[in-house]
């Protein structure tokens, strides 16, 4: 693959450290973007040789397969967050950490939630992330996306079809570049004690020594897919090196050499066994990615 400004490229390179199960996965080429215009010209160079890419945020909430015959593309550059006021304006490639600190310190208060989310903006706001019945697009005012013709277009929240962890955006031919967000005036030090009283309670009760990629199934009406998975008797259930967390049953871990196929082989059992002896249909939160 030819240079091109603005990006930097590698061949055959790893992904086990861009996705939070460390699964071991090959792309044929990893792409960093480091400009906006980069990721412009990187785009058009593979839609002309016809290679497939895949933008990649944090790598966390998904499951990849072993090798991608394609790019993955990562917006390492585009991190900026500048924020005027009550109003946030944020690039995709910021993670949601940086975005959630940025408005503590300024005083503004409502994205406390996301301080412990491990994905990117951009990543986010396609899969409507959310925690402690708050959700992303409750403070989203517009995106700004990269289109087909590699044409930036902004996008307001009430033209995004959305619901619980899901977007219309994940079928759409776009990249989103930008995100701007109002928050509300706060307090910073009120907001650390949220942060701290929610950071304590999730050490207490999630299996954070472990790779994992979050909770693996969306909680069923008025019940608890943990409860549920538990009652079953799956806690410590293990495939290969996949493992039902003894910690919190609604987490798969990896204990040192999980493949894609271990993880998914355990979800498909878990979700099996929750049917047959409670009649509940687990919904899969995680998002599995074949690299088609």
């Amino acid at each position: 693959m030819k240079e091109i400004e603005g990006v930097k490229i590698s061949e055959n390179a790893s992904l086990k450290n861009l996705n939070t199960y460390k699964l071991e996965s090959i792309a044929a080429y990893l792409i960093r973007v480091e400009t906006l215009e980069g990721l412009k010209n990187i785009l058009r160079y593979l839609k002309e040789q016809g290679i497939k890419y895949f933008i990649l945020g944090a790598g966390s909430n998904i499951i990849i397969d072993e090798y991608f015959d394609g790019a993955v593309i990562k917006l390492d550059g585009l991190k900026e967050i500048k924020i005027k006021d009550n109003e946030i304006i944020c690039q995709a490639g910021a993670m949601m950490g940086s975005l959630a600190c940025a408005s503590m310190d300024h005083n503004l208060t409502g994205l406390e939630w996301a301080i412990n989310i491990p994905g990117t903006v951009g990543g986010s706001i396609v899969g409507n992330a959310g925690a402690y019945n708050k959700e992303i697009f409750d403070s989203l005012v517009e995106i700004k996306v990269l289109d087909e013709n590699f044409e930036i277009k902004k996008i307001k929240k009430e033209e995004i079809k959305h619901s619980y962890r899901h977007t219309d955006l994940k079928g759409k031919p776009w990249i989103i570049i930008e995100a701007t967000f109002i928050a509300e005036k706060g307090n910073k030090e009120k907001s650390m004690e949220l942060v701290r009283d929610r950071q304590e309670r999730r050490n207490a009760s999630q299996p954070l020594d472990m790779p994992s990629a979050g909770s693996v199934f969306r909680n069923p009406l008025n019940d608890h897919a943990g409860r549920l998975i538990e009652a079953a008797g799956l806690k410590g259930k293990s495939i290969g090196g996949a493992m039902v967390s003894k910690k919190h049953a609604n987490f798969i871990v990896n204990t040192g050499n999980a493949t894609s196929n271990d993880i998914k082989n355990l979800i498909e059992l878990v979700h099996t066994q929750v049917k047959e002896k409670f009649n509940v249909d687990l919904v899969l939160e995680q998002e599995i990615i074949d690299w088609k």
